[in-house]
């Protein structure tokens, strides 16, 4: 029996309300040796109150030493094994913008970049430029035409966007075409299999004729795809837990992913402010609510530290207005790690901590990886968060005689 037919088998509806709030990225390390991490620099006192009074520990998103990106690291928190569901970015993306994506679409998430005049990327994100920029580039490339296969672009965000190729014979499993650091060329598409070659020779096709319209709109004169992939099966959240959830998200890639696990995903919100009010807003119908926080991976990514301890004082500082609803869980975590340090994702385990009634209280005495690390929850794999969550929400039966 998996941990799906379990939960399947015991979950029992009441009427408790779970809050997953999810500062992405939230780990981090120590700029020097005996430093404070960025989560133990900030002032965070709601929740250093909650940790007080509850229940802290430490997280692994997928396996000791494996560096997730986003995709896993949510699923995980979902309750999805990301090692039995592979989910590619490119997907998120179609479905965060809201793209009918069919079972034999292949999608791929794209990058602006920069490079220079050998072709060698000096930035990955083309200095993130503004979404009003990647729309207007995003429009030139859709004068791109490819016999064989019906092309469609969306925007995303900032520097980002999507391609969904649609037609006969297309493979969906693809190597990156990012190279994963800066001071290389892009890499060609490269198919993983045979049934994917054609979708490789296609995307070869593509970046070549986009390359010549972008070459020259510095900073994003070049393009990187990743995550190429086609829609998988997978149960909805409804099914597994028995839960009507809600998903709040400013970015599309997180709506994708919640609309993939079947939740209700609002539009419309841009700042954490409004995310608030949405949660409000929707409080009487559901039962799970989703809420994410991006700007505390971003600034690790960039290796800004003052600015991601900024990011999660103003993750603090919403506890209050979550706490006024008087959820009956409040999981405050992150999906992975992302280090200014490193200024990437990592393997390190993520802080979580648990508020309820029924938690027992641990000795931790603020919100840290510190007082994670020798909190009652102890480590534990990512997916199993939601039972964690089911169970202190009373809405798991007891499993045997």
């Amino acid at each position: 029996m998996d941990l799906h037919d379990l939960t399947r088998e015991l979950h029992q509806r009441n009427e408790s309300k779970i809050v997953l709030l999810v500062a992405d990225g939230l780990g981090g390390l120590p700029l020097e040796s005996g430093g404070k991490t960025e989560l133990a620099t900030a002032a965070t006192p709601n929740l250093d109150a909650l940790a007080r009074d509850n229940v802290c520990g430490l997280m692994t998103p997928v396996l000791p030493g494996i560096t997730p990106g986003s995709g896993p690291g949510h699923l995980g928190l979902f309750g999805y094994d990301p090692l039995v569901y592979r989910i590619g970015r490119g997907v998120l993306e179609a479905l965060g913008v809201d793209f009918d994506l069919g079972p034999n679409d292949v999608a791929a998430r794209g990058n602006f970049c920069t490079v220079d005049e050998s072709g060698v990327i000096t930035d990955r994100r083309a200095g993130r430029i503004s979404s009003e920029v990647g729309s207007r580039l995003v429009e030139k490339m859709k004068a791109i035409q490819i016999e064989g296969v019906e092309l469609h672009l969306r925007h995303v965000k900032d520097y980002r966007f999507v391609v969904i190729l649609r037609g006969d014979g297309l493979g969906g499993d693809l190597h990156d075409t990012d190279p994963g650091a800066a001071g290389r060329a892009p890499l060609t598409p490269t198919a993983a299999n045979p049934a994917s070659q054609r979708t490789a020779e296609i995307l070869t096709e593509f970046v070549t004729q986009a390359g010549e319209i972008l070459k020259h709109e510095p900073p994003a004169n070049m393009l990187t795809l990743r995550g190429i992939a086609r829609r998988p099966a997978i149960p909805a959240m409804q099914e597994v837990y028995g839960l009507r959830s809600v998903a709040i998200a400013v970015y599309p890639m997180y709506r994708g992913l919640a609309r993939l696990v079947g939740m209700t995903v609002v539009s419309g919100v841009n700042d954490l402010d409004q995310q608030l009010e949405a949660l409000r807003g929707n409080w009487a119908a559901a039962d799970f609510f989703f809420l994410h926080h991006k700007y505390t991976d971003s600034t690790g990514e960039d290796g800004k530290f003052d600015e991601k301890v900024k990011q999660i004082e103003t993750v603090d500082g919403a506890i209050p207005k979550i706490l006024e609803l008087k959820p009956d869980v409040l999981i405050v975590t992150g999906d992975h790690s992302t280090p200014s340090l490193l200024k990437s994702h990592s393997w390190h385990p993520v802080p979580v901590l648990f508020a309820s009634h029924t938690c027992r209280p641990d000795d931790s005495t603020q919100f840290s990886e510190r007082d994670c690390l020798r909190g009652g929850l102890g480590q534990f794999e990512a997916k199993y968060l939601m039972p964690l969550a089911l169970a202190h929400a009373g809405r798991l039966q007891k499993f045997g005689a």
